[in-house]
Parts: C-alpha cells; sequence; structure tokens
C-alpha cells in the first residue's frame, strides 16, 4: 500500500536525487560502505550519494521507533535491522524520507559521494538459498533434456529449489575466477578436470529474510510477508558443462558455489509496495497451490513488476570504446511462484530462517529470446552464437567478459526506482 514515502511531488535537497535513475526520495534503499576516510558502517543511497546512517544516529535527530532503527542500521551489518518489524522499518523510512525532503534543512554535512565510497555485501549472509520459480528457464532447461515433458511433475506442486553456498556470495563488482571441475561432454568417454568451458550467467531476484523463525516452527503462508526485509539483484553464475556432469543425483554442486554476485543495496519491501501486482493466474489446467501455500492476500498482492536487463561488456567492447551490448529484458511478472510461497516452503518442515539469510528466485526468463535469462537459452545451448557490435561471438562468457544487471520498477503515477547496477568479470581459472 502506497503512503505519503511514495509521492510523486515530492523532491530532495540533495540535489543529484530529483530524477535519479535509481535512488530517488522515493526509494531510500540501505547498505553498508565505507567513506574515503574508512570505517565500514551503514547508509542509504539518495541520488549519487550515501546519507551516512553513523553520523546521523550520532546526533540524535531520531526518535522513538525511527531513533532504534536507525541504532540498528547504522552498523558494520544490516543484520540488526533486518530483524525489525514492518512497523519499525516504516518509522526509519518515514524520518529518512522527512529528514531529505526538500523543505529539511539541508544537512551536507551527513553524505558521502557514492563514486568516492566502497560498497560491501549489506548483511553476513548465514545461509543462501535458490529456487527455481521462472516456470520459462525451467521449460527451456528442462526441454533439453525431456523435449516432450520439459517440467517434472513436481514443478507446479513445489517451489523447487536447493541449499548454496553462503560463502561465496560477493558484492557487485567483485572479480570472479573461472571455475574449474570436471566435465564430460557427450563426445568424451571419461570426464577431464579442469577450467569450465561453458560459464554462464542467471538473471535473479535476491531475497532478503528478515525476522526469523524457531527451528520446528513453520511460517504460515498468511504471515511470510512479515519475513521478507528486502530485495536485490542476483547473478546465480554457472559452469554449464561441469554442471551437467555433476549434478545427478544431488544437484549443483561445484558448477554453482564458486560465487554468487549481489548488488549492494536493500530495496525494501516498503519502496516498492506501488509496484506490487495480482499473481497471474495459473494456465488452464494447472494445478492450484496446496492450502499452505496459497493465500488470497499474497495472490491479490503479491507479485513484483520489475523490468530486469542484462548486459555485457567484453574486451573487445572496451578496446572499441563501444557500450555494453544488451543481452536481454526481462520481468519479474514470469516467477511462477511469488516470494511468500517460497518463504513458507522453506519453513514448512520446521527449517528455521533468520535475519540476513538470503534467497534466489531461479532464472528469470521471459517467453521469447529476447527475454531469457541466460546464454544456455540465448544460445541455444551454444549452437546459435551471439555475435557483438565489436566483431566477437559468444556461445558462453570468456575471460574478461563483465556481466552487468539493472532494474526498474515504473508505474503511472509514481516516482520510477531502480536497483543500481549488479556486476561481475570474468578472470582466467586459478
Amino acid at each position: 500500500m502506497s503512503d505519503t514515502t511514495h509521492d510523486p511531488a515530492r523532491r530532495s535537497w540533495v540535489q543529484s536525487a530529483n530524477g535519479h535513475a535509481d535512488f530517488p526520495i522515493q526509494n531510500l534503499p540501505l547498505g553498508v560502505f565505507s567513506p574515503p576516510a574508512g570505517g565500514k558502517r551503514g547508509g542509504v543511497a539518495i541520488g549519487d550519494s550515501i546519507l551516512d546512517l553513523a553520523a546521523l544516529d550520532a546526533e540524535g535527530v531520531f526518535t522513538g521507533a525511527a531513533a532504534r532503527a536507525l541504532r540498528a542500521a547504522c552498523g558494520e551489518t544490516l543484520n540488526p535491522y533486518l530483524a525489525l518489524s514492518a512497523a519499525e522499518r516504516q518509522a526509519l523510512r518515514q524520518a529518512l524520507g522527512d529528514l531529505l525532503d526538500i523543505g529539511a534543512a539541508a544537512r551536507a554535512h551527513l553524505l558521502h559521494e557514492m563514486v568516492e565510497c566502497t560498497l560491501h555485501l549489506p548483511a553476513r549472509i548465514g545461509d543462501y538459498t535458490d529456487f527455481f520459480a521462472g516456470i520459462y528457464h525451467a521449460t527451456n532447461t528442462g526441454r533439453r533434456f525431456r523435449p516432450e515433458t520439459p517440467l517434472l511433475p513436481n514443478y507446479k506442486y513445489v517451489p523447487v529449489a536447493y541449499h548454496g553456498r553462503a560463502s561465496s556470495v560477493v558484492v557487485s563488482g567483485t572479480a570472479l575466477h573461472r571455475p574449474n571441475g570436471q566435465r564430460k561432454p557427450a563426445r568424451e568417454t571419461v570426464p577431464s578436470f579442469g577450467p569450465s568451458r561453458n560459464l554462464d550467467f542467471e538473471l535473479e531476484l535476491g531475497v532478503w529474510v528478515g525476522p526469523g523463525n524457531a527451528l520446528g516452527a513453520p511460517v504460515a503462508i498468511r504471515e511470510a510477508h512479515e519475513h521478507i526485509a528486502g530485495f536485490c539483484l542476483l547473478n546465480d553464475w554457472s559452469a554449464r558443462d561441469i554442471q551437467a556432469w555433476e549434478y545427478q543425483p544431488l544437484g549443483p554442486f561445484l558448477a554453482k558455489n564458486f560465487a554468487t554476485s549481489i548488488s549492494p543495496w536493500i530495496i525494501t519491501p516498503e519502496a516498492l509496495a506501488p509496484f506490487r501486482l495480482p499473481q497471474p493466474p495459473r494456465p488452464e489446467g494447472d494445478p492450484a497451490p496446496l492450502p499452505y501455500l496459497f493465500d488470497a492476500a499474497d495472490q491479490r498482492a503479491g507479485a513484483l513488476d520489475i523490468a530486469l536487463e542484462v548486459t555485457i561488456l567484453t574486451p573487445g567492447l572496451r578496446d572499441a570504446n563501444l557500450p555494453p551490448e544488451r543481452l536481454s529484458r526481462s520481468n519479474t511478472r514470469h516467477l511462477y511462484w511469488t516470494v511468500a510461497q517460497m518463504l513458507a516452503h522453506h519453513t514448512s518442515g520446521g527449517c528455521n530462517l533468520a535475519p540476513g539469510d538470503l534467497f534466489g528466485s531461479g532464472t528469470i526468463s521471459g517467453p521469447d529470446r529476447e527475454s531469457f535469462g541466460s546464454l544456455l537459452e540465448i544460445t541455444d545451448g551454444g549452437s546459435k552464437p551471439l555475435r557483438l557490435a565489436s566483431g566477437e561471438s559468444r556461445s558462453f562468457l570468456e575471460d574478461g567478459d563483465e556481466i552487468i544487471f539493472r532494474a526498474r520498477c515504473v508505474r503511472e503515477g509514481f516516482v520510477s526506482i531502480g536497483f543500481g547496477a549488479c556486476s561481475g568479470r570474468i578472470l582466467p581459472a586459478p
């Protein structure tokens, strides 16, 4: 539900925020940064600047719930902030909006230029789970192995997922090495060990868990939204050749655990309120969600309208002074399961979640090649290479390639907001 913090007429005394593509005053995402002088602390993105929450807290400007929430958000990790209730987050959001409003006294001494700062992971990630909720991606990849029945029988009943490796989640801008592993193409009789030949990206939405639940205490679907504290962009890098050999019978391992990139800013559920949608009706013949996964309110407003874009910057494009080239445009509307359904299912067996745990949505592909969320789909498994403006071709990623994700929320009558970038550059295998 929208409120005064979404008012499209609102402007900020931070001039760069007015009309900013990602961080106008209507957004106010939180992150962790170090200014040039050093020292990690919480901050809020506002235009081209970062509001220093630790410095703001030291001035004692806020009172009540807003002051308590500010204190939770100004440390070296945002885990204490993520543990807050929605009401406490909203109190801080309202107070920050009033502080940054054009009608308030300018406090420029609390700002740092973003380009001069170092951005960090916003929270200590205890656990990471990757879902498979993008039905177009699931269908496209399944068709490669099972042309007649690309989706397994459980897909439309279960929000399928696997547990990933939290220790290798890295913030946007971190370079990553091409992974080594066992590979066995169909043309070879035995596997070999070496660098992945089929390195890929996967376009996903990241979900930050807020207040946790006790071990053995499932979260009901109608309460799941209370345990979701924010969103980011997530690149679930995938070594396709390693994955094809290792994933049976227990699923992804080395093909995924070498790195996962996320954008540094936590976009709050409150900022995304104007961009919620009804969950698309299921196609005729699809089963209804089982009762523990169905909530009428979630079906009315559990989906998100977030436009997603993937671009690539290759060595050849850099050498020719050409801009990144677009590979895909998609939208979170294509997710088969809502985020609340993912969380309710995750806890349904008694699993305990904690503030700062991270979900990946699964690759968000659309219905056509221009909206596919991975090179595996875009190039049809590498058989239809892309031709780039530099003259280069790509079936999968090469060393030196950089993948950049961006996201925008647009709705008539509201100010558009963005997520910032999620980028990563491929280095040679160690």
